[in-house]
């Protein structure tokens, strides 16, 4: 089985379902950036960091997986079966939010990106999940996204 297919040669791909789009389609612009989140959230993942916070980042890649995977998915036609997004994944974010919130001191003053090599990797994934978030709700004007992943996405940047 070869890596390429040439079938995005001429500008289209497939979304899952089988429905061909332009490239630049904002269905794909707003999986896509999911997925350039969840290159970061690895990077992070690979650095120094508490194992904890490792599993914690571990989960997140798994459930933008489910996000990617829905985005990607035409709403009207595929008749595959993906992962669901819950209420209780929402929560998890909360949870660990309310952990950390406990832990820092009180935020006085909005913080620069930079400082340590982890932090700046931190702020590049905030921003990145950022432009996911607005992608991803302008595509839910147009067609139908379900809620509970902009709700992630907002929880999370």
């Amino acid at each position: 089985m070869k890596i390429y297919t040439k079938t995005g040669d001429k500008g289209q791909t497939s979304l899952i379902g089988g429905v061909r789009v332009p490239k630049h389609h904002i269905r794909i612009e707003a999986y896509g950036t999911v997925d350039e989140l969840n290159s970061y959230i690895g990077l992070i993942r690979d650095q120094e960091i508490q194992n904890d916070y490792k599993e914690v980042l571990k989960e997140i890649q798994d459930r933008l997986f489910t996000i990617g995977s829905s985005l990607a998915s035409d709403p009207e036609k595929s008749k595959m079966t993906i992962p669901d997004l819950h209420e209780e994944d929402i929560e998890f974010l909360e949870k660990e939010m309310d952990k950390m919130t406990e832990k820092l001191p009180e935020l006085k003053n909005l913080i620069l990106p930079g400082g340590h090599t982890i932090v700046s990797y931190c702020h590049l994934a905030r921003v990145v999940c950022r432009r996911a978030e607005r992608i991803t709700v302008h595509l839910s004007e147009i067609s139908y996204v379900d809620d509970k992943g902009i709700r992630y996405l907002i929880r999370l940047s």
